[in-house]
């Protein structure tokens, strides 16, 4: 079983209660707060750029999709920008460098409406940006994740990083951890309010970690860390650490 000191902390979207999400200073404002990894959210542009958003739109309503990414908005950063401030701010802090848990955005209705069709296209850019920054000082492990399956067994298909199903859905759940482990990916990433310790279980049964998300409460964090999870992800990184160290 995992011990409290072993469970990582994954900041959701950087420390996203202290700043503005998914943006340069989210993340190297996590690993100020001491993350152990940061997770991110990856869409297509128009014109083919990655760029990290977690909504199909900006603030301002524009479609991801449908923008170039020279008119994003300026606090949004592309893939390569978010992973320089990951290394950035862990080199700041002199510490271990961060792991990134990449999200690829590109279900059915993601895009922008249920008119605009998803594809895989988005799959071989994100592995080639990761590629480029492997060496890259401040960096460390990547995880791959999305809640389309077809998605996360390509990157599997392609030779790429770790990969992992994000499972939002309480049905079902013990075919999912099944069908995880028999594609060959190595995480399962389920959402706070159905984890407990039988689903702990049955993901350590079949080799795959379990990051739960997306859990701030200080009581949440210490009984799923006695559970054994591997990992938390939450918006406030700094007090998720106090709380496991308590």
């Amino acid at each position: 079983m995992t011990s409290r000191e072993d469970v990582l902390i994954i900041a959701h979207r950087g420390a996203s209660a202290d700043y503005a999400e998914n943006t340069r200073d989210a993340f190297t404002g996590a690993a100020e707060q001491g993350s152990d990894w940061v997770e991110l959210d990856v869409r297509l542009a128009s014109d083919g750029s990655l760029i990290v958003n977690h909504d199909a739109w900006y603030h301002d309503q524009r479609t991801v999709w449908e923008t170039p990414s020279a008119q994003r908005p300026p606090e949004v950063p592309d893939l390569t920008q978010a992973l320089q401030a990951c290394a950035r701010g862990a080199i700041a802090r002199g510490g271990t460098p961060m792991g990134v848990n990449v999200e690829i955005k590109n279900t059915p209705g993601d895009l922008g409406g249920d008119d605009v069709p998803w594809s895989l296209d988005v799959v071989e850019p994100v592995l080639e940006v990761l590629a480029q920054h492997r060496s890259v000082e401040g960096l460390g492990d990547v995880l791959l994740t999305s809640f389309d399956a077809p998605t996360v067994d390509r990157v599997r298909e392609l030779g790429g990083p770790p990969t992992g199903q994000l499972v939002a859905d309480v049905e079902g759940w013990p075919d999912v951890v099944e069908s995880t482990a028999d594609r060959g990916h190595v995480a399962v990433n389920p959402w706070d309010p159905f984890v407990d310790a039988a689903f702990v279980q049955r993901c350590h049964d079949h080799a795959l970690a379990a990051n739960v998300w997306t859990v701030d409460a200080h009581d949440r964090i210490i009984e799923l860390a006695d559970m054994g999870v591997d990992g938390i992800v939450t918006n406030v990184p700094a007090s998720a650490r106090r709380a496991l160290q308590a």
